[in-house]
């Protein structure tokens, strides 16, 4: 039941948004209906007493109830109102050393059951073809506990109304601002998710997020040009808050300031700054190609620590076993063991956790009921460790696992993915003017745009939104068709520079795609403003040779 089916949205420049949505539509009212949880319990149980009587030596059951409502509009217009919910019961089991996962969306005890016995079948199975039986890291049961992302405004009890009116008010503000035409989005998750173990844990979460991305657009209708801007904010793991929150937060940038937020985001301005300056690139200078110090804002540079450190760190891609979709990792188990691989200059200190409050990855505990830590994965520049689940831990020496075992759906099967991974402020008191003061030829970046990466994470590309010019020390003129490259470890130890605490803050990636069949999950990753050093930069708009 209930394969994963694709909602197409139309970007503003006439590109897609490929968007998962997940269930069936339902009304908006429903969004509401919760779960008993000595129901879900009794459920747990029922899965984990068949699997042991059927042979397991271990078992664990998630339960969950995923819901959804993504609104997009268009200019003055509303384009589509979706509201989805998924429900059921996944098992997974070790039997004979091996794996073993069904399940099922009928939710009675006779029926998880069931699953629980052919997901023990399946496990016997596989053991006859596995060489080495799981390993599977100790975890200590931790009884009944309740976990809630912290939020103040329930997104499921704001009407639609109210919602889609904000959205459309944004438009109206960036097309008074410049824009020929605007598309703002708003995708809202709640994920309630019941995880018991024989391990002795029932562990209810119940996890709320939401992003919204939007679109300017400005045409010169004498030439048919066209330009855009993206929206600039992050997506956040807290409630409907996120759109009152006004914890200004200032990022310098051409002639004066662009206003982001921490804890919170003003859509409306936004907006209008992205319908003025998308009408502004249409005029702006093409940059000159060549070696230039970049600035890069933390919303920009959340994307290339997601592409060159977070997957590459992925133990599953660092082994071979993810190679099919999006490769392997250079950092391979040698450069680890060497205990001297210079990821990246002393400056660099990059961590991985799923604590920080407001942040995509924020649980308590992982889908395999491991708790929510912090682990270094870069320390001074050398790479010293990776990220791993229970049943990786003992490959690199861990007594535990770090945690970061994920499913998005009760009927997909959990494996390693991403934490939030972040590059640690500065520890030198410094803001992004203070930052620019020493570049005499360099580009201030700021927004997430189009990039390219190889199968190995090492070779890469990045665009941006928004390109400054810095010249001796000031930021200067908006430039077009910006991008760099490099590769992760020659950018990486070209950091030079980066702001202090007070500048440090999280972007995201929303819908971050893994493994086959194909999973989504949501990330964050933090960082301040941060320098790098005479780094390759093309002009994506002139024709080689």
């Amino acid at each position: 039941m209930e394969r994963r089916t694709f909602l197409k949205l139309s970007a503003a420049a006439g590109s897609a948004l490929i968007v998962p949505v997940f269930g069936n539509a339902i009304a908006a009212e429903e969004l509401l209906n919760p779960m008993a949880r000595q129901f879900k319990k009794q459920l747990a149980d029922a899965a984990m007493n068949s699997a042991t009587k059927a042979g397991a030596t271990y078992c664990d059951v998630r339960i969950g109830r995923y819901l959804n409502q993504f609104i997009t509009t268009r200019d003055l217009n509303v384009e589509n109102i979706v509201n989805t919910e998924s429900s059921g019961v996944g098992v997974r089991v070790i039997a004979n050393g091996a794996y073993g996962f069904a399940a099922t969306n009928v939710m009675t005890m006779d029926a998880v059951a069931d699953a629980a016995r052919q997901a023990v079948a399946i496990a016997k199975a596989n053991a006859k073809l596995q060489t080495e039986p799981v390993q599977l890291a100790p975890v200590k049961g931790v009884g009944e506990v309740a976990w809630s992302t912290p939020y103040k405004k329930d997104w499921r009890t704001v009407p639609v109304k109210d919602k889609a009116e904000m959205l459309i008010a944004a438009n109206k503000a960036g097309m008074d601002a410049g824009a020929s035409f605007m598309q703002s989005m708003l995708f809202q998750v709640n994920q309630q998710k019941y995880f018991a173990s024989t391990d002795g844990s029932y562990i209810d979460q119940d996890i709320h997020r939401l992003w919204s991305p939007l679109t300017a657009t400005a045409v010169d209708k004498s030439t048919g040009k066209f330009r855009t801007r993206d929206g600039l904010s992050s997506p956040a793991g807290m409630g409907y808050e996120f759109f009152d929150a006004k914890q200004e937060h200032k990022v310098r940038a051409a002639g004066g300031v662009t206003t982001l937020y921490k804890g919170g985001y003003d859509l409306i301005e936004d907006a209008k700054a992205a319908g003025r300056q998308a009408k502004e690139k249409l005029t702006a200078k093409s940059v000159e190609p060549g070696k230039y110090d970049l600035v890069l804002s933390p919303e920009h540079l959340f994307l290339t620590i997601h592409e060159s450190v977070g997957h590459a760190t992925e133990l599953d891609r660092v082994l071979g076993y993810e190679a099919n979709y999006a490769g392997t990792s250079f950092a391979t188990l040698d450069k680890w063991q060497s205990k001297k691989f210079k990821y990246g200059s002393d400056l660099v200190n990059i961590v991985a956790e799923k604590t920080t409050p407001g942040s995509l990855g924020a649980v308590a505990y992982d889908d395999e009921g491991v708790p929510a830590k912090k682990w270094d994965l870069i320390r001074n520049g050398i790479l010293v460790n990776y990220q791993a689940t229970r049943d990786q831990a003992h490959i690199i020496g861990e007594k535990e696992s770090h945690g970061c075992s994920y499913a998005d759906s009760w009927s997909s099967v959990q494996f390693q993915r991403m934490p939030n991974v972040s590059l640690e402020a500065g520890k030198k008191p410094m803001t992004p003017d203070e930052l620019v003061k020493d570049v005499k030829k360099g580009i201030y970046i700021m927004g997430r745009g189009s990039y390219s990466i190889d199968q190995q994470r090492y070779n890469f590309q990045f665009g941006g939104q928004l390109f400054y010019e810095i010249k001796d020390g000031k930021v200067g003129q908006m430039l077009n068709d910006v991008a760099y490259q490099s590769n992760t470890q020659e950018f990486w130890n070209s950091c030079a520079a980066m702001c202090d605490e007070r500048d440090w803050r999280m972007g995201g990636s929303f819908f971050d795609g893994k493994g086959q069949p194909s999973q989504v999950s949501a990330v964050s990753h933090g960082s301040s403003t941060t320098r790098f050093n005479a780094v390759n930069v093309i002009n994506t708009a002139r024709k080689i040779g």
